[in-house]
């Protein structure tokens, strides 16, 4: 199953309380719950003025929609290709 980093533009998210955070995992999940078991959401980092959420899906437009039906935006959304990390330097 495809992997992808979801890139959201959202300015001031690195200043996000812990409960606006929460409000917007519980969007997440529910919209996820509702598109069924093909859709996963791995994990978000959240920088300055973005969160980048991995997820696996079996098509980008099933991310894209996830992200309409949440009201979340997704600038932009990008297949990983390859993982790499320090054990591909051995």
């Amino acid at each position: 199953m495809p992997k992808y980093v979801i890139e959201r533009d959202i300015p001031g998210a690195g200043r996000l309380s812990a409960q606006e955070l929460q409000a917007i995992s519980q969007k997440s999940c529910s919209v996820l719950g509702s598109l069924g078991p093909s859709i996963q959401w791995l994990q978000s980092y959240v920088t300055g003025d973005r969160i980048y959420c991995v997820y696996i899906a079996p098509s980008e437009a099933l991310v894209r929609e996830h992200a309409r039906q949440g009201g979340f935006p997704a600038n932009r959304v990008s297949e990983v290709v390859t993982i790499i990390d320090p054990t591909t330097a051995e």
